[in-house]
């Protein structure tokens, strides 16, 4: 399996940018698909962005359309999570995915089989 390594959390204002980062290794990269969670305290896991193993197709979760922006760097083993216009209901622990298909875009958390560690990302108010 991939490891998975996120970076980038931290505290911002509403209206703030953040960009996450995952860092991957220990199999061929372009291989996974790959995607982007968050959990907040007492909710579920939930979907936010997910990217194709070439980075030409990209799907997100309503909540976050126009707002953040996931891309790859295959050259690089990174997947990089844009988050622009944050808001407080934003705050939840990010977590990169990683799934062994290069079809199209994973939704279904149960198709990752690689996780990553999870950063934190709070916003004020």
């Amino acid at each position: 399996q991939v490891q998975l390594v996120e970076s980038g959390g931290g505290l911002v204002q509403a209206g703030g940018s953040l960009k996450l980062s995952c860092a991957a290794s220990g199999r061929t990269f372009s291989n996974y698909a790959m995607g982007w969670f968050r959990q907040a305290p007492g909710k579920e896991r939930e979907f936010v962005a997910a990217i194709n193993w070439s980075g030409g197709s990209t799907n997100y979760a309503d909540s976050v359309k126009g707002r953040f922006t996931i891309s790859r760097d295959n050259t690089k083993n990174t997947v990089i999570l844009q988050m622009n216009g944050l808001k407080p209901k934003d705050t939840a622990v990010y977590y990169c995915a990683a799934a062994l298909t290069r079809g199209s875009t994973v939704q279904a958390s149960a198709r990752y089989s690689s996780w990553g560690q999870g950063t934190q990302v709070t916003v004020s108010s």
